[in-house]
C-alpha cells in the first residue's frame, strides 16, 4: 500500500470515528438559527471543536466579533491550505442554505487533515466568515481579503448543499448598494409648494432604473425594495430611502453600472430640487474566478471515492458568494452537493428542513472527505499545487 493511500485511509477512519459529533453539532448550529455577524453559539460551537482538537484559535476577525481564524501548523515546512466556514442563517426561514452544513464541512476537513498535518507539512487553516448572506457590514470574506488575510495562503476550499452534485459554479459580482434622497417637509395640503418630496425623487429614480433594466443594464440583475417613504401622508416627505442588489456577469459590469446611477441620481437631483447619498451597507462581491485544474481535481477525488460521475457543465450564474472575492487572490473550489432531489430550491423552508435531515448529514460527512481528501492532495503534490496557483 502507497504512502498516499495510508493517509487517505487514517482520514476517512478518523472521520467516521467522529461523524456523529460532528452531525450532533450542525444538529445544534440548525437548531439555533443566528443571522450574520450575530452568530455567538455557532462561533463558540465550531471554536470548541477546533480547540479540543489542538487548533491555535482567535477570535473577533476585523470588523466582524463572530469571525475566527484556527490553525494547526507541522514543525516541517509545506503549503497552507484552508477552509472556509459559513454558519449564518437567514431571517425567519433558518438555515435556508445549509449553513449549519457548511460550517461543519469545512471544520471538520480541517480538523481532519489536522490529524496528520505533522506528516504533511505546512499548515491547516479554518476561516470562520460570518454574514455569507450579507446584511449591515455582510460578507466577511470580502473584509477578509481586503485586509490581507489570505495573501499567505495557498488554495482555499469549502463545499455547499445543494439538489445536484456538481463541480464549483460561475457567480455573479453584487454592488449592495443604499439610495437616500433628501428634500425638504412641508404641508401636503396647506402649502405643499414649499416642500421638496424626496419620495417623488425616489420613485423616479426607481422607475428610469427599471427602464434602464430593459436597455442599457439588460445584461444585469438589479433588484430593490423602498424601506423609508415617509411617516404621515399629509407630510411632504423629506427623506426615503431604497436597497439595491446590482448583480451583473463581471465585477466591471456592476461597477460600471453603478457609475452610471450616479449620474443619474445627479439627474434626478437637477430635476427635483433634492440632494442623495449612494452608499454600500455592506461588502461588495466579486464574480468567481474559477480554476479547472482544481475543480478537476475534486472531480477526480469525487469519482475515486463514490465511483459516480460528478456534473461539470456550467449554468447560468443566478446569485452571489463572497467565496468569489477569495478567487479573487487565491484558487478556490466550492463544489455543490445533493441534499435533496432536484426539485429542491434553496433560501425555501423546504432547504431548511432537507439542512437538517439523514441525506443533509449523509452529504456532511461525504463533503467532509471529499474536502480533506482534495486537500490532501494538494499536501502530497507540490507540483500540482503550484500548476493550480499558476493557472490564475
Amino acid at each position: 500500500m502507497s504512502e498516499l493511500q495510508i493517509k487517505k485511509d487514517k482520514l476517512i477512519n478518523f472521520i467516521d470515528k467522529n461523524k456523529d459529533k460532528w452531525v450532533h453539532a450542525s444538529k445544534s448550529i440548525h437548531a439555533k438559527p443566528e443571522l450574520g455577524n450575530q452568530e455567538f453559539f455557532a462561533q463558540k460551537t465550531l471554536g470548541k471543536l477546533l480547540e479540543d482538537s489542538n487548533f491555535s484559535v482567535q477570535y473577533n476577525i476585523v470588523s466582524h466579533e463572530t469571525g475566527f481564524i484556527a490553525r494547526k501548523s507541522s514543525s516541517k515546512s509545506g503549503p497552507k491550505i484552508a477552509f472556509l466556514a459559513e454558519y449564518d442563517a437567514l431571517p425567519d426561514i433558518g438555515h435556508g442554505c445549509g449553513h449549519n452544513l457548511i460550517g461543519l464541512g469545512s471544520v471538520g476537513a480541517g480538523i481532519a487533515i489536522g490529524e496528520i498535518i505533522e506528516e504533511l507539512g505546512g499548515e491547516v487553516i479554518v476561516f470562520g466568515t460570518p454574514a455569507e448572506e450579507g446584511g449591515d457590514n455582510g460578507s466577511a470574506k470580502a473584509t477578509y481579503v481586503n485586509e490581507g488575510l489570505f495573501n499567505d495562503i495557498d488554495a482555499a476550499l469549502m463545499f455547499h448543499p445543494s439538489n445536484k452534485d456538481s463541480i464549483t459554479q460561475s457567480s455573479q459580482s453584487v454592488e449592495p448598494i443604499d439610495i437616500e434622497f433628501f428634500g425638504q417637509t412641508a404641508h401636503a395640503a396647506g402649502n405643499p409648494e414649499k416642500g421638496i418630496n424626496a419620495l417623488h425623487a425616489l420613485i423616479h429614480f426607481y422607475n428610469i432604473l427599471h427602464t434602464y433594466q430593459l436597455s442599457k443594464f439588460k445584461n444585469l440583475n438589479i433588484h430593490g425594495v423602498i424601506l423609508d417613504g415617509g411617516k404621515a401622508a399629509n407630510v411632504i416627505p423629506d427623506y426615503a430611502r431604497a436597497r439595491f442588489y446590482v448583480r451583473g456577469k463581471t465585477s466591471g459590469e456592476s461597477l460600471e453600472a453603478v457609475e452610471i446611477i450616479k449620474d443619474i441620481l445627479d439627474g434626478i437631483n437637477k430635476t427635483f430640487g433634492t440632494t442623495s447619498k449612494l452608499t454600500y451597507f455592506q461588502n461588495r462581491v466579486d464574480h468567481f474566478i474559477l480554476t479547472p485544474k482544481f475543480d478537476k481535481l475534486f472531480e477526480k477525488v469525487y469519482e475515486d471515492y463514490t465511483g459516480n460521475k460528478i456534473e461539470t457543465a456550467q449554468v447560468k450564474a443566478g446569485g452571489s458568494t463572497d467565496a468569489a472575492n477569495v478567487s479573487h487572490v487565491i484558487p478556490v473550489i466550492h463544489p455543490y452537493l445533493s441534499i435533496g432531489g432536484e426539485s429542491l430550491v434553496g433560501h425555501t423552508t423546504e432547504f431548511t428542513e432537507a439542512s437538517c435531515s439523514e441525506k443533509g448529514f449523509d452529504t456532511l460527512i461525504l463533503g467532509i472527505k471529499l474536502l480533506s481528501l482534495t486537500a490532501l492532495e494538494l499536501y502530497e503534490n507540490k507540483e500540482l499545487l503550484e500548476d493550480i496557483k499558476g493557472e490564475r
